[in-house]
């Protein structure tokens, strides 16, 4: 085991169809997109072209651009940011953190881009945002209390991309704390894509319901996660080993909940893991969604 992880190993894949959504269960404990200055450290830190710039609070301006998605909910918009070239790409839909689609989330979006992907961050709140613990929690409860509608935001994401010429069809999800949970219930019950990744998201342990996932999953979480502690990680890990489901799944020492978004907030233990999962990301969506 090396300092800074603990990996809980990959297991062949099973192919199946899918069940009922996931149960969401933990909230986000980060705060809202406000935060402290930047160190000197972190401003650094963001020049090393092995760690995204955005997660750093480094960076740019959003340089992608809003998209209506959903027909009937004109204040729902999304934001896709497309690679250089002329493509097609693959396709990955971010899902937010309990305070709504910020740019934190699109400069990700844009991160994710100069990767060689089309990368479309969904809007689950409608068009609203949360500034504070109170305001982000009852965006989060509203938006739980209609799980299958979370599903069908998605699935209506995934067929907007899939009808882009520059997109191969290829599509994967990413999420983030509130987001990561909703990403394990969109692998479950959501339309076929070929890729989910977790970052400290709410979990299942029942093989039976994981077995319905079509492809390999991907999860980083914290050591110091008292949401989701080290040993729900660890029977969801075993869960898909169980249920036949190929999974790269890591805890990484010394960091909390929400330490790969906000790395400046503790950049001494969280850069090194967040570095980490960044490259594990990069690998996993390279070998998911690729040709």
């Amino acid at each position: 085991m090396s300092r800074t992880r603990k990996r809980f190993g990959r297991v062949s894949r099973l192919l199946a169809t899918s069940l009922g959504a996931a149960i969401l269960a933990s909230g986000c404990v980060a705060g809202s997109e406000a935060s402290q200055e930047p160190t000197a450290e972190a401003r650094a830190i963001a020049s090393d072209t092995t760690i995204p710039a955005a997660i750093l609070g480094q960076g740019a301006d959003p340089r992608g651009e809003a998209v209506h998605y959903l027909e009937a909910d004109p204040a729902t918009r999304g934001y896709v940011a497309v690679p250089e070239g002329e493509g097609p790409f693959p396709a990955i839909i971010l899902i937010h953190e309990w305070n709504g689609l910020v740019d934190r989330v699109r400069q990700v979006a844009d991160a994710l881009a100069d990767e060689g992907y089309v990368a479309f961050a969904a809007d689950l709140y409608h068009g609203q945002t949360g500034t504070s613990r109170a305001e982000n929690v009852a965006l989060m409860q509203e938006a739980r209390a209609d799980p299958a509608a979370m599903i069908a935001n998605l699935d209506a994401a995934t067929a907007w991309l899939k009808a882009r010429q520059d997109v191969t069809g290829r599509v994967g999800a990413v999420g983030w704390c509130f987001g990561g949970g909703v990403a394990l219930s969109f692998g479950l019950d959501g339309v076929d894509h070929e890729a989910t990744a977790i970052f400290y998201g709410s979990l299942i342990d029942d093989p039976e319901r994981l077995a319905t996932l079509s492809h390999e999953v991907y999860g980083t979480f914290g050591e110091l996660d008292n949401g989701i502690p080290e040993a729900q990680v660890r029977a969801f890990a075993e869960a898909l080993q169980q249920a036949g489901i190929e999974n790269d799944i890591h805890v990484y020492e010394g960091v909390g909940h929400g330490f790969w978004l906000w790395v400046e907030r503790d950049p001494d233990a969280a850069t090194e893991p967040a570095r980490d999962a960044w490259r594990r990301l990069r690998d996993y969506f390279a070998r998911t969604l690729g040709d």
